[in-house]
């Protein structure tokens, strides 16, 4: 959607003032951990995009609570192992060799939209240590939330979402549906466990000799089901709160209960690998 295409969608300016207050009636409250996902053309036309968004955030949780965004960079991999779009096999050697090290105040998000980006180089925003599935954070947990983040199990119990988990923090979907809802990846993970396939990766690392390539391998995830996953636990639910932030539906929810939800669900749904059955 265009610029054009957001003010004639839009009957009045999206400010952070209206924001706030769009976030405080959904239910977001000061000291909240949150976990958004965000997408900024949802909105409608907002006065200082993405940088208004991310100030309306912050200011509806105040600096005891803590926001957090998934900040990842899936091009910090192996690239014998893209598809979006895959590389010539004769170019992978070149690129494992010469792939700048991940740098968490550097290294750029790939397809997380232009919200996540803008909050991960903020100052104060801490990011966490992981080549492809990084998460930022700012606020009162958020070097918590961030010191810890597993190379071979990202989307795990030691990765930030298990420490939000653990924190009892809230998920905020902002113009966004269950399918960037990452949250649902730990539940993946608590359901299937050591049956679910992995993949070898590789990324380049800073350790004790420099900048080395290192390989690894890390489970494999399925999204296809997660508004399945999502519609059936809106149906159930006495949490969630769906609402309107600017112009874009909200859904806002408690972490541990969509997770617990997820794991059954999953269970229930899945074949005994934790992949999509066709």
């Amino acid at each position: 959607m265009s610029e054009a295409d957001a003010v004639k969608r839009s009957l009045q300016p999206v400010t952070v003032q209206s924001l706030v207050a769009d976030l405080q009636t959904l239910g977001v409250r000061p000291g909240a951990v949150l976990l958004v996902h965000a997408s900024l053309r949802a909105l409608g036309w907002v006065c200082g995009a993405q940088v208004a968004v991310i100030d309306a955030l912050m200011q509806a949780l105040t600096p005891a609570g803590t926001l957090v965004m998934p900040t990842h960079s899936a091009h910090f991999s192996d690239p014998a192992n893209w598809q979006h779009p895959p590389v010539p096999e004769a170019w992978w050697a070149t690129i494992r060799a010469s792939m700048p090290g991940f740098d968490p105040a550097t290294t750029p998000t790939r397809g997380m939209g232009v919200i996540p980006e803008a909050f991960r180089a903020m100052p104060g925003v801490r990011r966490s240590y992981h080549p492809t599935a990084s998460f930022a954070a700012w606020g009162q947990r958020a070097a918590e939330i961030t010191q810890f983040h597993a190379l071979r199990d990202p989307l795990g119990e030691e990765s930030p979402l298990g420490r939000i988990y653990d924190l009892a923090g809230d998920i905020l979907l902002l113009g966004v549906g269950h399918d960037k809802n990452t949250s649902l990846h730990l539940a993946e993970r608590r359901a299937f466990g050591e049956t679910q396939s992995q993949t070898q990766t590789g990324a380049p690392i800073l350790g004790p000799q420099g900048w080395q390539w290192v390989t690894y391998a890390e489970p494999d995830v399925d999204s296809d089901d997660f508004e399945a996953l999502g519609q059936a636990y809106g149906q159930v639910s006495q949490a969630l709160v769906v609402g309107k932030v600017g112009l874009a539906t909200a859904l806002y929810m408690p972490q541990r209960e969509l997770v617990e939800f997820g794991v059954a669900w999953l269970k229930a749904h899945r074949g005994p690998s934790g992949q999509v059955n066709a």
